[in-house]
């Protein structure tokens, strides 16, 4: 993982949302979707980042924010997507956010 600074800007599309990831002199922008169920519930869709920035930690950035976001904002999440999923499983400080 590269120590490039992971820019991380959070959209709000009414039901759906998306965090997105863009790091300075690096070309293209990764993103992390979701849906919202509920006030308290939000299911991770998919995360993907171009080539240009795989190995700079941009997957695990937009990962991370989505679970502190959801844990200061009192939600759970349903973890669809595969990464996050799969991430989920190797941080057991994520389940009180994580929804199996």
């Amino acid at each position: 993982m590269s120590d490039a600074a992971v820019e991380i800007i959070y959209e709000d599309q009414g039901s759906k949302g998306r965090y997105v990831a863009r790091i300075a002199g690096v070309e293209g922008e990764g993103e992390l979707t979701f849906s919202k169920v509920s006030e308290a519930l939000i299911i991770a869709d998919h995360t993907a980042v171009p080539d240009s920035m795989r190995g700079m930690g941009a997957a695990a950035a937009l990962a991370d924010r989505l679970v502190a976001d959801s844990r200061a904002a009192g939600r759970r999440i349903v973890p669809l997507c595969p990464f996050v999923r799969a991430r989920s499983l190797r941080r057991p400080d994520w389940a009180d956010v994580i929804q199996q």
